[in-house]
């Protein structure tokens, strides 16, 4: 993708009027935003999968049981099959995308074997697929009231539950999405 707007390193907070379900009280981090269009991963949706699963599809075995029993999430609609891993910054893998200096994405199996042998980082999510935005469709949706945007956070991000995020997120904004109407419209 294009250089990164301000829109990069963003959480986005679907609006209560949001019905898609693959976004409905959702939260997504934006690690690209760009003339070519925005990719992002859900944080907030757990997936049927435990990172144990994920790691015995990859032929990867770990002894630590927090590694194990650690969740995986749906990071979008989007090439479902597709791992992501969230992370603080640190190691050196293979395929790595720094975000900013407290995050960074990483796609390449070298990081899973690492976090199976308990030397990952620090703290990680892990995704399958991830959700994306063609040119302008961000932007749209911004006009349209469907999201709200907020700086986003290590605590947020890693270390709040995630059946709290989505009233976290808004709250890092001053925002409490249970006294916002259910619908939307311009003055």
């Amino acid at each position: 993708m294009a250089d990164s707007t301000p829109l990069t390193n963003q959480l986005l907070i679907a609006m209560p009027t949001l019905r898609d379900p693959n976004f409905a009280r959702g939260v997504a981090f934006l690690c690209q935003h760009g003339e070519d269009g925005a990719m992002g991963l859900m944080i907030n949706r757990l997936s049927e999968y435990r990172l144990g699963d994920v790691l015995a599809q990859m032929n990867m075995h770990s002894e630590f049981a927090d590694v194990v029993d650690a969740p995986v999430l749906i990071g979008g609609p989007v090439q479902p099959e597709r791992g992501f891993v969230l992370h603080s910054p640190g190691g050196d893998w293979e395929s790595s995308f720094r975000i900013s200096e407290q995050i960074a994405v990483t796609t390449s199996r070298d990081i899973l074997v690492a976090m199976a042998a308990g030397k990952g980082p620090r703290h990680a999510v892990v995704t399958l697929g991830y959700s994306g935005w063609s040119p302008g469709q961000l932007e749209q949706e911004l006009c349209e009231n469907h999201w709200l945007t907020a700086p986003a956070t290590e605590h947020v991000l890693f270390e709040t539950p995630l059946e709290d995020r989505w009233e976290a997120a808004a709250g890092l904004v001053g925002v409490n999405l249970f006294q916002l109407a259910s619908y939307a419209g311009h003055a």
